[in-house]
């Protein structure tokens, strides 16, 4: 039987807990400011980091992102119906190689002020030392390859 104390301790201090509260908060503001574009806040990662990498292995965007590989085949199948994405190169196995297509530098364009917008919303919500903390917490994981 759980104790009172046990759910009181967990309630107070968890930090896995208070994260995705605030991952969920941040990540609402960013989908409300994509929504008129047609795209997700993630696909627009995806968007920017296969433009930032150029044409590569679906894999390397995972890598690059730290997402799951069905998470990656599930947005890029979703971007290449959209035509911002297009594969390069696949063999019977899957896709080789996608790269951004021009319509998915023009999506990129074309989301720039709402995405500004957004930071710019989030960064209030967290404050100065949290956008300050997030950055700091996220170097310390994240070594970007782009």
């Amino acid at each position: 039987m759980t104790t009172r104390s046990s759910i009181r301790e967990i309630v107070n201090n968890c930090l896995a807990m208070r994260v995705r509260i605030v991952a969920r908060s941040v990540s609402a503001i960013y989908e409300q400011a994509m929504a008129s574009h047609d795209v997700t806040i993630a696909q627009v990662n995806m968007l920017t980091a296969l433009g930032e990498v150029g044409p590569c292995a679906p894999g390397k965007i995972g890598e690059v992102l730290q997402l799951e590989r069905s998470t990656v085949s599930r947005n890029l199948d979703l971007l290449i119906q959209k035509g911002l994405v297009e594969a390069v190169s696949s063999d019977a196995k899957g896709i080789r190689e996608v790269a951004l297509t021009a319509a998915g530098d023009e999506k990129i364009e074309a989301v720039l002020p709402d995405w500004r917008a957004a930071q710019q919303q989030a960064g209030k919500l967290l404050g100065s030392d949290g956008v300050r903390a997030v950055h700091k917490a996220a170097a310390s994981i994240w070594s970007s390859p782009l």
